[in-house]
């Protein structure tokens, strides 16, 4: 998986880095990855003032949440719900097709 961090107006820290790296690897047990594309923002005139933006690459459709909130932490798991949401009902999605496979059109 490559994951590229964008900072907008913040200081890049192992920590936070490090952070943001393992929520991303979380999600990979249940959904494929093959690009992580995160932005951290700082908005010092909005109130709240930090955004995340997740823009996932996969095997088929891409999975992309947003957020804001007064802290980085805050937001984050907000765009964790939002993925973490998105990739259930994706999953929910296939397992209906599975059980319920459309019925043969018989012709004649």
């Amino acid at each position: 998986m490559k994951l590229t961090l964008k900072h907008i107006h913040v200081r890049s820290t192992d920590a936070l880095d490090s952070w943001v790296e393992e929520q991303i690897l979380s999600l990979q047990p249940v959904l494929q990855i093959d690009e992580a594309n995160v932005t951290l923002a700082h908005d010092l005139e909005a109130s709240p003032a930090f955004v995340v933006k997740v823009h996932l690459v996969t095997p088929g459709p891409d999975v992309t949440a947003e957020a804001c909130d007064h802290t980085f932490q805050a937001a984050f798991q907000k765009v964790m719900v939002g993925l973490r949401g998105k990739i259930s009902s994706r999953a929910t999605r296939k397992q209906k097709r599975q059980r319920n496979p459309e019925p043969l059109m018989r012709v004649g």
